[in-house]
């Protein structure tokens, strides 16, 4: 489908840090009608909106990279503005776009959908084999339901009305367009804050939630836009081979993890920080290891290529300069 570059795509969630990542890829590949709308111009939520804009716009393809999201303490708090306004976006969306007659659409989901002590690395047949996380269940509950739903339309509509939505879920992401608030933000862009203001301060110590013993992965956001943009591209026999109708979504990782200890180190040395480096065990760790198998993606065709300490120094730059 690349071959059209004169296609209306529409890019839901254009000023997130992913959606914003997703218009900066299209653009450069020389997509020339893409379409976009702020939350004040369309909130997505609303059923009505929704209708009316599908009805109007008819986009070819849609990316649906909207979503309510944040750190540990921010789902601990919202837990019911994160599951419904989660699934009231995704649900508006994806069923407006069928409506509408889009036959290419990509859900973005997250690796909060697997099991909190799912096998790590964690496959994509990881899905539904065990508990979430507690302190982001909401939000993992809403994903699932857009996995499930991509799948439903498809095994319905597919044949009858060549629907083919798709899904892939990202590790943690960072970058340029992430959200630095204080409370309610990731673990990276919190971390670049808490250190920036601890070098302009000459703070002598930064202390970190948790042991700093859980291990992530982090994937910088532009990789991220590179493979949605891959996958929304691949033809339907190719990712048909390498899917099932319901086990259909696609895990995009780094390939790599390290500790939270190991992440404050190389934050701190990006940000030019000299101080103590310390933690805080009272507080909550979340999962004690959160590392994406993204071997499907890799024998697709499509490896992550920003190493953390470079990413991480562009996040920097990028904080700086918003």
């Amino acid at each position: 489908m690349s071959d059209n570059l004169n296609q209306k795509i529409y890019v839901a969630g254009h000023r997130g840090m992913v959606g914003s990542a997703i218009v900066r890829n299209l653009a450069d590949k020389g997509y020339k009608n893409i379409v976009t709308r702020t939350h004040v111009e369309l909130d997505l939520t609303d059923q009505k909106s929704v209708k009316f804009f599908f009805e109007q716009e008819k986009p070819d393809q849609v990316y649906l990279a909207a979503a309510k999201v944040g750190g540990i303490h921010a789902n601990n708090t919202f837990p019911a503005e994160f599951i419904y306004q989660n699934l009231m976006v995704q649900n508006n969306v994806i069923h407006q776009a069928f409506l509408a007659g889009v036959k290419r659409l990509l859900f973005l989901g997250s690796s909060c959908i697997y099991p909190k002590l799912a096998p790590q690395p964690m496959s994509e047949d990881a899905l539904l084999t065990g508990k979430l996380e507690p302190t982001n269940e909401p939000y993992a509950i809403a994903k699932i339901a857009g996995i499930k739903m991509c799948e439903s339309y498809n095994r319905q509509y597919g044949q009858s009305h060549g629907v083919d939505y798709r899904s892939v879920m990202p590790t943690n992401l960072y970058g340029p367009g992430d959200n630095y608030h204080p409370e309610n933000s990731h673990v990276i862009p919190a971390l670049i804050r808490r250190f920036h203001e601890a070098k302009i301060s000459n703070a002598p110590e930064v202390v970190i939630w948790g042991t700093g013993t859980p291990r992530r992965e982090f994937l910088y956001v532009d990789d991220m836009a590179a493979a949605s943009v891959f996958v929304m591209d691949l033809s339907k026999v190719i990712y048909d081979q390498h899917t099932s109708p319901m086990e259909s979504h696609i895990n995009v990782g780094y390939g790599s993890d390290v500790t939270i200890a190991e992440l404050a180190k190389a934050v701190g040395a990006a940000v030019g920080y000299k101080g103590k480096i310390s933690f805080d065990p009272t507080k909550p760790d979340g999962a004690p290891r959160k590392w994406m198998d993204s071997s499907r993606l890799n024998q697709l065709g499509w490896i992550a290529k920003m190493p953390l300490d470079l990413g991480l120094t562009k996040a920097y730059q990028s904080f700086i300069s918003e």
